[in-house]
């Protein structure tokens, strides 16, 4: 149940992703070739499938809010076209392609990221069938992910850890922007679209700061036994660029352990849910093979 359901909200966003793009088109064909370029490039879509089943866990219906799906994965796209570039990982490669900057140049590539970060927003606000105040809330959500508390700031602590072994806290902290704060805004919007109560809300995030880490760390396991055809990106790169990862500071078989209780973590988190969060908990239990 839980492919199939994954294979039909996938199907979904893949075919509402170029509608929603498209909504107001480029003043430039090739910013706009640029945006298409990466947004299509395919990929898991785990972020707006995230937010639909929050939106189930809650008792709403997930595919009533794929246009907000659709916007969270403008800017998750928007992030990995920067993250990509010769200033930060300097990556050729993303799901098997040539990264944005490899075919369109170093600047096209910064336009098209910056491009499909503020149609996100724009995306947010043509949903149908949220109230305006809703509407807002999930643009404070996705604005504070995305910025310098989140994904922004993360990246600017990534680049300064470069080269230098830091504290585990610090690398803690540091993909609770890069990498957690956008799975958190995802699962914390799905739930305010769906009408979620305070304690729902709260047992959602400390779900979605559960995944988050859980994510990041079988991501730096994956950097080091993991099958580039397989993962769409670079195998070594963190080594390459010196990074501290979970694996660098501890030790495989520690990240592992590590990893591993982060998920029984997350899980715990949804003890006041019953099987109309089964999708979370299947998807969060799924992270500790990502590397089989």
């Amino acid at each position: 149940m839980f492919k199939e359901i994954w294979q039909q909200r996938l199907k979904l966003v893949e075919e509402r992703l170029p509608i929603e793009l498209t909504s107001n088109p480029s003043l430039d064909k090739t910013l706009g070739e640029a945006m298409s370029y990466s947004l299509m490039a395919g990929g898991k879509r785990m972020r707006p499938i995230l937010l639909m089943a929050a939106t189930d866990a809650v008792g709403g219906r997930g595919e009533d809010f794929l246009t907000v799906a659709c916007a969270i994965e403008m800017i998750h796209t928007y992030s990995l076209i920067h993250d990509d570039l010769p200033a930060m990982d300097n990556d050729d490669y993303r799901r098997g392609k040539l990264t944005n900057h490899k075919v369109y140049g170093d600047g096209m590539a910064v336009l098209a990221g910056d491009a499909l970060l503020t149609l996100a927003f724009e995306t947010v606000l043509r949903q149908q069938g949220a109230s305006d105040a809703v509407k807002l809330a999930v643009v404070r959500e996705f604005s504070v992910a995305a910025g310098q508390s989140g994904m922004v700031g993360g990246q600017a602590m990534d680049l300064e850890a470069e080269g230098r072994r830091i504290p585990l806290e610090e690398l803690r902290r540091l993909h609770m922007g890069k990498t957690g704060a956008l799975f958190r805004a995802a699962i914390r919007s799905g739930a305010l679209l769906a009408g979620a109560d305070s304690k729902q809300l709260a047992a959602l995030t400390e779900y979605a700061d559960k995944f988050g880490l859980a994510f990041q760390i079988t991501d730096d396991i994956l950097d080091v036994v993991g099958d580039a055809a397989v993962i769409g990106k670079p195998v070594g790169s963190d080594e390459r660029n010196e990074k501290s990862t979970y694996v660098t500071l501890t030790s495989l078989d520690e990240a592992r352990n590590l990893a591993r209780q982060t998920v029984d973590e997350a899980l715990a988190a949804l003890a006041l849910f019953g099987n109309e969060a089964e999708f979370l908990r299947e998807i969060v239990r799924r992270l500790m093979a990502r590397e089989k």
